[in-house]
């Protein structure tokens, strides 16, 4: 089986749309969405029904916290203009929209995979895994494979050693061998903001059978994404996080 990953897509249509073409034309069989369907972007609407119709035709979908600030009026703790893309995005839902994203799980468990947005170890808490030793706690918390995450924005592939998570520098385009005697934590990257330095929006491919995992970066017309979120009234360090991949 061929698994196509999203995590971050941010109500950001262009970034889902290239890399869908990117993911179709390499060939996949599951579509998995790691969370944060909306917040940020100018397209929640587009997002929200595309994710829907994707879980109806068998894709993973999980909860993460911008969907659920959207969906539950939570968001106290996010900075300004998240807030403001929170509650923005909110009036944009209809409430049907919004109880979809509410009922959406924390975690999905298949086979030796687990899907969470944040971490395994304390998924409802929204920390990030951002270190080895996060990596390690998640690790620890699961006895999944491959773990697979969203919420950090920027890719990143750690696996057990010794009890310890070591880090790998993801190289987008190559096929990273996964060995089965370890277990493994992969972030795919945000698709909809990423966060490295890079603007192109990120997503991997697993294939089960190879037990290989592809990272990989797709350009697209930010520049007129950017101009959508500035039209819709959103703030402008929203748009300009687009260009500088930040």
């Amino acid at each position: 089986m061929r698994i196509a990953l999203l995590a971050d897509l941010h109500a950001n249509r262009d970034a889902v749309e290239a890399c869908l073409r990117k993911l179709d034309k390499a060939g996949h069989d599951q579509l998995v969405l790691l969370g944060d369907l909306v917040g940020y972007g100018p397209d929640p609407t587009w997002v929200v029904d595309f994710a829907h119709e994707a879980q109806a035709r068998g894709a993973v979908v999980v909860r993460g916290n911008h969907d659920e600030a959207v969906a539950t009026a939570a968001g106290e703790r996010m900075h300004a203009s998240a807030r403001f893309g929170v509650d923005w995005t909110r009036a944009q839902l209809t409430e049907a929209q919004r109880a979809w994203l509410r009922e959406l799980p924390l975690s999905v468990r298949e086979e030796d995979r687990l899907y969470v947005h944040a971490n395994a170890h304390a998924p409802a808490a929204w920390g990030y895994v951002n270190s080895r030793l996060a990596a390690t706690h998640s690790l620890a918390a699961t006895d999944a494979w491959l773990t697979f995450c969203g919420h950090e924005h920027a890719p990143a592939l750690y696996h057990a050693q010794a009890g310890q998570a070591a880090c790998f520098t993801p190289q987008p385009g190559f096929a990273m061998p996964l060995a089965p005697a370890r277990r493994w934590l992969a972030i795919p990257g945000a698709c909809g903001q990423p966060r490295d330095g890079n603007p192109a929006a990120a997503c991997a491919l697993l294939d089960t059978r190879a037990r290989s995992l592809t990272f990989l970066r797709v350009p697209y017309d930010h520049d007129a994404v950017a101009a959508r979120i500035l039209a819709a009234g959103l703030p402008a360090e929203l748009a300009r996080r687009l260009a500088g991949g930040q």
